[in-house]
């Protein structure tokens, strides 16, 4: 039986639509262009000159060296070499993040029995907490560059004076997964020796990222055996993946302030109308010393209603043509609400019914308008069977 339609397409922060310059770019190595990148016929040296200008065009994008760039299969095989291979040059030493990374983040820096330090109530590191945790044992910092689920920004620049500081010899990798889409990453986290990618994050294939390894990191390979990316991640190349995200850059670097200024008066047509119109209802990411949406990225609306739960929420609008979801997509399904949330201090029945609704390059006023119609409807009905 067909799924249906999709109407109201509102989980971009999960993966977005391909850009149609990034599915022309891959066609050819998806057919008759199959050359592996490694070998040194005709049909290899064609493949390896689509990877070597794909590695251009992610450069300038990221603000680095064409060298500085590692081809990953996404953004949590990227997050987990910085971790883990910036550990692995240091034996014995301590990675440390914020409690409210990802867990492609958070996962090797607790393998590793690393620190965890506390957040604000909008999701950003607590300078004190993160002072505290430094030291001299200390390898790798990871703070994300936007939350994968409330959308907040933090300036890295005030993270890297920190670690300078207490932890003189350590690395600062970001996150900028979902960063990338909103904000230019070059000037954004040139301080970081590692800064993380991932394609469809951004209108690019799924299972392609990238990993900015900067001049002078020590990073040892999580991946061994053939020797590609200079010995950094081994592996055949996904040469047509690796040509769709340098499409997709290529086309948000022209487009995305354009794309930002619209998509984020759409969010806030969003996130003010279901304030209004449904009572008892939270956004999360604003507050205290970020009162506004300034610091958010454009895409990000999430809001938390009081007495719903996120997973009958969730099944009602699915049924209404509407997709959205609780927390990270990669935490979808599981029982336990955010640890993001968890970790901003959010009440654990507030929690309980949070809504992540991101945009992206295709949503409309027709989505905004749906969703709008929607959401308080289904919101209701449930509070209503709670009576």
């Amino acid at each position: 039986m067909s799924p249906g339609p999709v109407l109201t397409y509102l989980d971009h922060a999960a993966t977005t639509p391909m850009r149609p310059e990034a599915l022309d770019a891959m066609l050819p190595f998806l057919t008759d262009r199959f050359g592996n990148p490694s070998g040194s016929h005709r049909p290899a040296r064609a493949a390896r000159r689509a990877v070597d200008d794909a590695r251009d065009v992610m450069a300038e994008a990221l603000g680095c060296e064409p060298g500085e760039v590692v081809f990953t299969s996404g953004g949590t095989e990227a997050d987990n070499t910085a971790v883990a291979g910036a550990l692995a040059c240091r034996p014995g030493s301590v990675a440390v993040a914020p409690a409210a990374e990802h867990q492609a983040v958070l996962a090797p820096v607790e393998a590793a029995a690393g620190r965890l330090v506390g957040v604000d109530g909008t999701g950003r590191v607590d300078h004190d907490s993160l002072s505290a945790a430094l030291g001299p044992d200390v390898a790798v910092v990871s703070v994300m560059l936007a939350n994968n689920e409330v959308g907040t920004v933090t300036p890295l620049e005030e993270v890297v004076v920190l670690v300078a500081e207490h932890a003189p010899g350590a690395v600062l990798h970001t996150d900028a997964v979902q960063a990338f889409p909103w904000l230019d990453v070059a000037p954004a986290a040139a301080a970081a020796g590692l800064v993380s990618v991932s394609a469809h994050k951004f209108g690019g294939p799924q299972g392609v990222g990238a990993l900015v390894v900067r001049r002078g990191v020590a990073l040892a390979p999580l991946l061994r055996g053939g020797g590609q990316e200079r010995d950094r991640r081994s592996g055949t190349s996904n040469v047509a993946g690796i040509v769709g995200m340098a499409a997709a850059a290529r086309v948000l670097q022209g487009d995305r302030s354009e794309v930002v200024a619209r998509v984020g008066a759409l969010r806030d047509r969003l996130a003010d109308g279901l304030l209004a119109a449904v009572p008892g209802t939270v956004e999360t990411g604003v507050g205290g010393a970020w009162p506004n949406r300034d610091h958010k990225v454009a895409g990000s609306c999430h809001l938390c209603f009081d007495d719903v739960e996120a997973e009958a929420l969730l099944f009602l609008l699915d049924q209404a043509g509407v997709c959205a979801s609780a927390a990270s997509s990669c935490a979808s399904g599981a029982a336990e609400p955010s640890h993001v949330l968890a970790a901003m201090g959010m009440d654990r029945a507030r929690a309980g019914g949070s809504l992540r609704l991101s945009l992206g390059w295709t949503t409309t006023e027709a989505d905004v308008d749906h969703a709008l119609t929607v959401v308080p409807a289904a919101v209701a009905r449930l509070r209503q069977a709670r009576l």
